[in-house]
């Protein structure tokens, strides 16, 4: 079976920075095209990054472009979204995922055929 773990969240204040962090089994992170979301309560789930199955593309929502950077560590078959400039909207579950078709060559946060992890909470306080 495939199984999506996240971890890395935690309390901030704003202005500062977090990494999370997702390990994956069933499929490593490089054979599959990834994204982070994120759903904030009250709020539907919406996507914030992802990246292409070899790590070449990368996608932000307009929100956060410039404050978090998505990569992934092949050897250690984790992928990270690394948040910087943290802001109270941004606290919300952050879910990690993976790519359920292996035929994405680049990447798109409105994918929702995904497996998915059970979320790491972040957040940010004023």
């Amino acid at each position: 079976q495939v199984q999506v773990v996240e971890s890395g969240g935690g309390l901030v204040q704003a202005g500062g920075s977090l990494r999370l962090s997702c390990t994956t089994s069933g499929f490593t992170v490089d054979v599959r095209a990834m994204a982070w979301f994120r759903q904030a309560p009250g709020k539907e789930r919406e996507g914030v990054s992802c990246i292409s199955r070899n790590g070449g593309t990368t996608y932000y929502t307009d929100s956060v472009k410039g404050r978090f950077t998505i990569s992934k560590d092949n050897a250690k078959n984790t992928l990270y979204l690394q948040m910087n400039s943290l802001k109270p909207e941004d606290t919300a579950m952050y879910y990690c995922a993976m790519y359920k078709s292996p035929y994405f060559i680049g990447c798109s946060i409105t994918n929702d055929n995904n497996y998915w992890g059970q979320g790491t909470q972040v957040t940010v306080s004023s």
